[in-house]
């Protein structure tokens, strides 16, 4: 998340900044460090706190839940297209009828998919103790695909209106409007994203980014050193 946070920053702006203030700082160490001796020396339960971190049930679930849920998916298809479109740029890469639009696609998506898969093996392997980093592989590849295949759809429908509808010619690569342009198109993807992620998460294929999970363990050890 210390990569995720800044990233989805990058295209979510003011938007995300607050919710990173309010939601997303309770999952830091110092924070719950400090949150976890306060709830030892009150007698907290340790295991409800758990419970209620990884519940997926109606009154458990927010959301920042299901934000959290698309805010990796959306850092790897941000950083993806962002390689992508310069490596198009760099080797003038352009196909008759279509010109960049279909090298655009056809580098972002893989790109895009390695790095959200990256994301989502150091969210499922550093918080299940029972998973193997090969197990972790795949169970990062099946919790992030749908993910960014619905983040991409909205993301790359935007940018074939703007491509090939809203701006003609169409925009270089190299302007600002172009990126401009992207930024919607990432913004549209979130909300693409939303539906998709929202299932997995409450299917368990994608990890409930929950502080109270971590919290629970904290608070048991703070009242097993008191």
């Amino acid at each position: 998340m210390n990569v995720v946070h800044p990233v989805t920053a990058l295209y979510l702006g003011p938007v995300w900044l607050w919710a990173y203030f309010t939601r997303g700082r309770r999952s830091s160490r110092k924070v719950m460090a400090a949150r976890a001796g306060a709830l030892a020396r009150r007698g907290a339960d340790p295991d409800r706190l758990e419970r209620k971190g990884r519940s997926v049930a109606p009154e458990d679930m927010s959301a920042w839940h299901v934000g959290s849920a698309v805010s990796h998916c959306g850092a790897g298809c941000t950083l993806g297209d962002i390689a992508g479109e310069w490596i198009v740029f760099a080797f003038a890469l352009a196909v008759a009828g279509v010109g960049t639009f279909g090298p655009e696609l056809a580098l972002d998506f893989p790109i895009a998919w390695l790095l959200g898969v990256g994301f989502q093996y150091f969210t499922i392997v550093p918080m299940r103790d029972d998973v193997s980093p090969a197990r972790g592989l795949l169970l990062a590849m099946r919790a992030d695909t749908l993910s960014i295949v619905s983040f991409q759809l909205g993301l790359f429908g935007w940018m074939a209106l703007s491509h090939f509808v809203i701006w003609q010619p169409s925009l270089p690569i190299d302007s600002s409007a172009h990126w401009w342009m992207m930024q919607v198109g990432m913004v549209v993807g979130y909300g693409t994203a939303w539906p998709v992620n929202l299932l997995l998460v409450k299917k368990g294929w994608k990890e409930k980014m929950d502080h109270r999970s971590h919290l629970g363990m904290l608070v048991e050890r703070a009242e097993e050193a008191a």
